[in-house]
């Protein structure tokens, strides 16, 4: 037992630390004790270091915030809005058909103009270098609310495009320059309708093309709302203006083979003359042929269209024993000669009103059969011909007038005061005034037109039965 221990201590290292020899090894349930007092201890420290910091951090930042908004040079300016605009120069010309070409109110290609909208909005503003534009199609419903703003991805949003499986929405001259302000659009049509979109209304519009212009924004352009109908549709619209010979149909409101128009053609009114013929002659007939299915307000719009109508140049002439009268294509009055007497349209208050409707409802009936002139002035006017004046319609009553340039009366612009006594025949009273006579020059003369009045007359008043009346 004595060798044992001495080989032991003599194993053993003189120099090795007599603590570390002596240090006692944990026990297992010494180590398990102290694990749960360590995870005991975090528990109940992590909520609130998790206040202590979250407090820190919201200070800091509040810190921070201020000190940003004390500095004028980090302060972020929102940018001014832009006043540069795109606008179309005219309206539309409505309607507009699939396959027809598009123009502005006054049958002109549709332009675009760069404005400045502090200004004035129809003068055209001038950038260094042209800008690239591109013709839209948008939906008639945009903009929304007032309608004076919107953002450019509104107006990207609102952008139409064709129908699946159809050709583009709209061709043509789709991309324009902008020079010195002002771009002219060339021939674009509709090769769609619009009944297909919830609004059924389209827009055209104007937008500045990516990538063409570095500078703040411009805003869009676009025209007034508008329905785009079939070509087929073509075949019904209405003429504006009308003509005389066109159907009555052609009339605002009368819709063809319509209530309306099946009324006015079983009492023979065929034609907008035959419309506007009895409306001048009788107007309470018109009104009952049309029936209480036609409002005032409908009657109105029909008749301002009719009196729109082109006239023409021919003229008719009703005449008997010891009468002639002169009438327009709507048989108004124009001229009469009555008992050797020639009345003007200026004059022919001097007649009788009774007999002279009298001779117009005549007229009327009779229109078949009356004369007609055609190829004169809008009146009956007198021409001249080597300094004389001559009747171009030997088989009436005229004036004869010799060598009146001599007298200074009538120069190669303008009438110069009243007729001379002399121009007066059989008594009758015939002074024609600078107002109701101007000259046109030509080959052999000068050729005297009375000038037609264009006043708006009450509607079923008797002074329809005269041209300005």
């Amino acid at each position: 037992m004595a060798a044992k221990r001495l080989l032991s201590e003599s194993c053993s290292d003189p120099d090795e630390p007599k603590e570390k020899r002596m240090r006692p090894r944990p026990s297992f349930a010494s180590v398990i004790g102290e694990a749960v007092m360590v995870n005991c201890l975090c528990s109940a420290l992590e909520p609130v270091l998790r206040r202590v910091v979250n407090e820190e951090v919201e200070r800091s930042l509040q810190h921070g915030l201020r000190s940003f908004s004390r500095s004028p040079s980090l302060r972020i300016q929102a940018p001014e809005p832009s006043t540069l605009q795109l606008r179309f120069r005219q309206g539309l010309s409505l309607p507009i058909f699939t396959g027809s070409k598009i123009m502005d109110e006054e049958s002109n290609q549709l332009q675009v103009l760069l404005v400045d909208t502090r200004g004035d909005q129809r003068v055209p503003v001038r950038l260094p270098n042209p800008i690239k534009v591109d013709i839209v199609v948008l939906d008639g419903d945009f903009p929304s609310g007032d309608g004076n703003s919107w953002t450019g991805e509104e107006f990207d949003r609102n952008i139409v495009r064709e129908r699946t499986g159809k050709r583009p929405l709209l061709t043509g001259e789709l991309a324009v320059t902008v020079r010195d302000g002002v771009a002219t659009i060339g021939e674009i049509e509709f090769t769609d309708n619009s009944s297909w979109i919830r609004s059924r209304k389209f827009r055209i519009g104007a937008k500045v093309a990516q990538g063409s212009f570095q500078g703040v924004r411009i805003r869009e352009a676009m025209t007034q709302a508008f329905v785009v109908k079939d070509h087929r549709g073509e075949l019904y619209k209405k003429h504006h203006p009308p003509m005389l010979g066109d159907e009555v149909w052609r009339l605002e409101k009368i819709g063809k083979d319509g209530a309306f128009h099946k009324k006015l053609t079983s009492k023979g009114v065929n034609t907008v003359q035959d419309f506007l013929k009895m409306w001048v002659v009788d107007p309470a007939k018109l009104r009952r042929i049309l029936g209480s299915g036609m409002s005032e307000k409908v009657w109105e719009v029909t008749i301002k269209h009719a009196k729109t109508c082109v006239m023409g140049n021919k003229h008719y002439i009703f005449q008997g024993s010891d009468y002639a009268i002169f009438l327009n294509p709507i048989c108004q009055v124009i001229k009469a000669e009555i008992n050797g007497s020639i009345y003007p349209i200026h004059n022919l208050n001097n007649i009788n009103r009774a007999y002279l409707e009298n001779l117009v409802r005549q007229a009327y009936v009779n229109w078949s059969s009356l004369e007609e002139i055609e190829g004169i002035s809008n009146e009956i006017g007198l021409l001249t011909q080597g300094g004389h004046m001559v009747d171009p319609y030997p088989n009436h009553q005229q004036i004869i007038v010799r060598s009146f340039q001599q007298n200074g009366y009538l120069t190669d612009s303008l009438i110069a005061g009243n007729m001379p006594s002399e121009m007066q025949a059989d008594g009758g009273n015939w002074q024609i005034s600078q107002t109701y006579l101007n000259t046109t020059p030509i080959e052999n003369g000068i050729r005297l037109n009375i000038l037609e009045s264009n006043s708006d007359d009450d509607l079923t008043s008797p002074r329809s039965f005269i041209t300005g009346g």
